[in-house]
């Protein structure tokens, strides 16, 4: 950690001035970004859903047994559900490690999102099983100056293959009505996968403009609360939300600073245990194929019914048609 972390591992240290200073730029600055023109291309027609996100790991028996015991997932049929989303493990055993230096604002870093109904008992149970934190102190209440994500409490740790995962909680008024229904579940469902990007508007002509997905709001993230759940010092994060008709959302990350975020590497393979893949279905597969083909999108593969392909970062999305 660098100076502005105590020896301790505490909360980073931040001048009050400048955390005020921030707060009154923050809305000048989303202001801003609502300006900002949209790319010369129209959406295809309908829109896009996400199916479900599958992600590599060195041993589907014991990941199966932490989704299921440990965040309370259930397997069906092969894949994993969490509430009314689902994700697939795929076994590479001798998969390449993630770096053991990842960050949260590298430009491979993905996470999703699992809603919990508790979130000390959550964390608890995190704690008792002897997860790897990525967050400074636990978990964290974004705050109420912050009118987007304000109350909002949110937790970083790790799987066992280095995964990034997110506990999320939602006060009321905040996030999906569903979140809010009486209910004794631990977990309620994943509300988005969360992607770093390099920047925001190449990416939203991407997935906005050529896939068809639709802004459900944007935010500045920043300040003590951010840099610990983070774990990234001085972190200012412009967050995106994206939403198709069914299916988790898709959040971009663009760390507005720090911005010593590394790439993706070249030789990046699919067998890599960084390695997700999220699933969607597309209304017209072989005209969105022709667009992506046009602006050189990087195919891993490529079928009549279904194509593998990177976005402009290299995260891994599955179109299948309908």
């Amino acid at each position: 950690m660098d100076g502005l972390w105590n020896k301790a591992g505490d909360r980073p240290v931040v001048p009050a001035t400048s955390i005020i200073t921030m707060r009154i730029l923050s809305a000048a600055v989303l202001a801003l970004f609502s300006l900002l023109p949209r790319a010369e291309s129209t959406p295809v027609a309908g829109r896009p859903s996400v199916q479900s996100v599958s992600m590599n790991v060195s041993n589907r028996e014991s990941s199966r047994d932490f989704f299921v015991r440990t965040l309370g997932f259930s397997e069906v049929e092969g894949r994993l559900e969490c509430g009314r989303e689902a994700i697939h493990l795929e076994a590479r055993p001798d998969g390449r490690p993630l770096p053991k230096d990842t960050r949260s604002n590298d430009l491979w870093f993905q996470h999703l999102a699992i809603v919990v109904s508790d979130m000390d008992r959550a964390w608890a149970g995190l704690q008792a099983a002897g997860v790897r934190p990525i967050s400074i102190g636990g978990p964290q209440t974004l705050p109420l100056s912050n009118p987007a994500a304000g109350g909002i409490r949110a937790c970083y740790f790790q799987d066992a293959d280095g995964h990034p995962l997110e506990l999320i909680w939602y006060p009321a008024g905040k996030g999906q009505a569903r979140w809010q229904d009486a209910h004794e579940k631990r977990v309620l469902g994943i509300d988005h996968t969360a992607i770093a990007v390099s920047n925001t508007e190449r990416s939203l002509a991407f997935y906005r403009d050529i896939l068809g997905f639709e802004v459900a709001g944007e935010n500045l993230n920043f300040g003590p609360e951010q840099e610990a759940l983070s774990g990234v010092a001085g972190a200012r994060v412009r967050i995106t939300g994206l939403r198709g008709s069914e299916g988790p959302g898709i959040e971009f990350l663009e760390y507005l600073h720090p911005r010593s975020g590394r790439a993706l590497a070249a030789d990046a393979s699919p067998g890599d245990l960084l390695y997700w893949e999220i699933s969607i279905r597309v209304p017209v597969l072989r005209e969105t194929l022709n667009r992506l083909h046009k602006i050189g999108t990087i195919f891993l593969r490529e079928e009549p019914t279904l194509a593998v392909v990177r976005d402009p970062d290299g995260h891994a999305l599955r179109l299948i048609g309908d």
